[in-house]
């Protein structure tokens, strides 16, 4: 029997009229990678709803495992996030909301960090040739606030649960769409998502 995998993507948020994490989540859902079968969702860009739905989906799925996927338009690598900041700031979400030095838990941690094997992830994209190396930021908009949200249920749950985050760079559409950003092939973008699970198991 495999174990679960909780993937989530986002759906399109500011200026990108489309979101890759979106249609990789979508693409996986059901598949078996490894140990894993694949339940995806996507997540809300919204501050006051996305932490919600993303609890509701961990206590509905009872995963082995969550991997929360995030588009981060201009970076060139694929980044597995090593921590988690008790924070929301940034810009707008997608309901025209604004938090600015807002506490995320306010009886959490400052700072979590990532239970996913994030230097063996590292460690087998580059030797795919996919460049990929291991971020200390995940800012402080929803992609810090997911993964921040699953941490804080891991740790006050007991519950030992690999999970964490991984930034994604925009995809070729995005490319064409705003001009001088870097961008992957969508095949590529996958192929590092499942090298990632895959990194779960071995």
């Amino acid at each position: 029997m495999t174990k679960k995998l909780l993937l989530t993507g986002f759906e399109p948020f500011l200026d990108f009229s489309v979101n890759p994490t979106k249609k990789i989540a979508g693409e996986l859902n059901g598949a078996v990678i490894d140990d894993y079968t694949v339940i995806s969702h996507v997540l809300s860009v919204d501050f006051r709803k996305a932490g919600k739905q993303l609890l509701q989906l961990i206590e509905e799925t009872k995963p082995d495992a969550i991997i929360l996927l995030g588009l981060a338009g201009g970076r060139f690598k694929v980044n597995p996030e090593r921590i988690a900041i008790n924070v929301n700031d940034g810009p707008m979400d997608n309901q025209g909301y604004k938090p600015e030095n807002e506490v995320i838990q306010e009886d959490g941690a400052d700072g979590l960090f990532s239970t996913l094997p994030i230097s063996r992830m590292v460690e087998q994209l580059q030797a795919q040739e996919l460049p990929a190396e291991i971020s200390n930021t995940a800012g402080t908009y929803l992609c810090n606030h997911v993964m921040y949200q699953a941490l804080h249920y891991a740790k006050t749950n007991n519950c030992y649960l690999p999970a964490g985050f991984i930034h994604l760079p925009a995809s070729h559409e995005l490319a064409i769409e705003h001009g001088k950003i870097p961008s992957w092939s969508h095949d590529d973008l996958k192929r590092a998502v499942i090298i990632c699970i895959e990194a779960l198991s071995n």
